[in-house]
């Protein structure tokens, strides 16, 4: 018995912040294709109207907003735009994060700040404002929020990336126990190295090692880099109905680079036989 509504998103207005590249582009492009009204939010404005324009093109309900969420009215005013738009609020992923790379002896107040507002205080600012409209609507929601590795190993040479993003997750489980009661269900989702458009950049310049010192330093079980897609299909289940039960918990999405052994480990042909 077949159900194109199993999601559970046909109809629901969403809202995905940081939604013109990347995982927030594939992650906009999952929502309408599960049959949502999709607010893209970026900082890049016409990053934002390519992706609505292509949602569109599609035959989706979508429109293009524009803020600065790590300034708090920008936010609430990002949130606000959204939930007018399509006259209610179902749905928030947030997207939005990035890493400034220095040794903790070298970083300066600065840019240990920029990190937790980029990572960590526009996460308040933006999830706040959309519990408010949910709480108005009196009818719930779901949120997904993007953490990191970051925050569960040690983050050598980006400090204060980890730290937000260890601090995120912490503030998305306090989330989901204050406003559980309102119906409002709060998760994140915790990725590795993703090949972003940002990331594969980097690479090209120099910045990130070659796939085949990538996969033998972090050990990948899966055998391949993760994609933006990977990670939009973690966050939208979280916003699910397939989730329904779920709230204030953090997915790992690693490829499978925990559950790897810490060393080297022989292959069986490698073995001596008895």
């Amino acid at each position: 018995m077949a159900d194109a509504n199993i999601l559970g998103l046909e109809g629901k207005a969403a809202l995905v912040v940081g939604g013109g590249s990347g995982i927030g582009r594939a992650t906009c492009l999952l929502l309408a294709r599960a049959g949502a009204k999709v607010a893209v939010g970026d900082l890049d404005p016409a990053a934002a109207k390519q992706v609505a324009a292509e949602l569109e093109t599609a035959g989706a309900s979508a429109c293009a907003l524009t803020g600065d969420v790590t300034l708090e009215r920008s936010a609430i005013g990002l949130v606000d735009a959204a939930a007018e738009h399509h006259g209610r609020l179902d749905v928030l992923i947030n997207i939005v994060g990035m890493a400034g790379w220095v040794k903790l002896l070298d970083v300066d107040d600065a840019a240990w700040q920029l990190d937790l507002q980029r990572n960590l205080n526009q996460h308040l600012y933006v999830g706040r404002a959309a519990a408010r409209r949910m709480i108005e609507q009196g009818s719930g929601g779901a949120m997904s929020l993007v953490a990191s590795v970051s925050g569960i190993y040690g983050a050598a040479n980006h400090g204060a990336y980890g730290a937000a993003k260890a601090g995120l997750m912490a503030l998305g489980r306090t989330m989901a126990v204050e406003w559980g009661e309102y119906g409002i269900r709060v998760n994140s989702v915790a990725p590795d190295m993703i090949d972003t458009p940002r990331v594969v950049a980097a690479r090209e310049r120099g910045g990130v090692p070659d796939p085949p010192d990538f996969m033998r330093q972090n050990r990948l079980a899966v055998g391949r880099r993760g994609v933006p897609e990977d990670i939009a299909g973690a966050l939208v289940y979280l916003v699910s109905d397939l989730s329904s039960f779920m709230t204030g918990q953090t997915l790992v999405v690693d490829g499978g680079r925990r559950v790897q052994p810490s060393v080297d480990v022989p292959s069986m042909e490698a073995l001596p036989s008895r």
